[in-house]
């Protein structure tokens, strides 16, 4: 029986591992994000996963299985993250309508003896917003806290009419890429 570890305080992303029927321990790790070097949006969030990942102090045990994410929107290969005032989400949001971007996932799943990473991508396309639209969904305040100031779960699901590949890449886990990785290359089967 494998001991799975959450090194994100990511709620979206426990009940993501949930679908699998994983239930973790949730310990976020305290890494650092900055990255001076200019890498493109996969480079970047597979770095910081696996700095999440390397940020975990505690000595993996046989049946642990620690799992590190990091995610970003991205406009024509610029890093949307998360926005740092009112006017800075509508600026953001108001770039993406209308527009077709790519939702960015790097995922580090790491044992005592391996650690693996990969990234999952996800087109979204937003239908053309108006300002209004926008400012209505900036003031309730949940693009705050969310890379590209909008959470496709949520409110701001309205907005997106069309996206190719995995919606739960866009919420913050490509579970179909992390249960490949799982079975392939950690011999984990028993998942939903």
């Amino acid at each position: 029986m494998k001991n799975y570890i959450l090194a994100s305080a990511s709620p979206r992303r426990k009940e993501l591992l949930g679908e699998l029927g994983i239930t973790p321990v949730v310990c976020p790790t305290d890494a650092d994000e900055t990255i001076e070097e200019k890498l493109t949006p996969d480079k970047f969030v597979e770095v910081l996963s696996k700095r999440k990942a390397d940020a975990y102090t505690y000595e993996l045990a046989e049946d642990d299985i620690l799992v590190a994410a990091d995610t970003v929107v991205a406009l024509d290969d610029e890093i949307l993250g998360k926005p740092t005032d009112p006017q800075n989400a509508f600026d953001m949001l108001k770039s993406l309508s209308g527009n077709s971007h790519s939702v960015y996932t790097g995922i580090t799943v790491k044992s005592k003896d391996k650690s693996i990473t990969a990234c999952g991508e996800t087109k979204v396309i937003f239908r053309e917003m108006t300002d209004t639209e926008i400012w209505e969904y900036v003031n309730s305040g949940d693009p705050m806290d969310k890379a590209g100031a909008y959470g496709i779960q949520g409110e701001a699901g309205r907005f997106v009419s069309a996206i190719d590949g995995s919606l739960n890449n866009v919420i913050g886990l490509p579970t179909e890429l992390l249960k490949e990785i799982f079975i392939k290359e950690f011999d984990i089967g028993d998942l939903k």
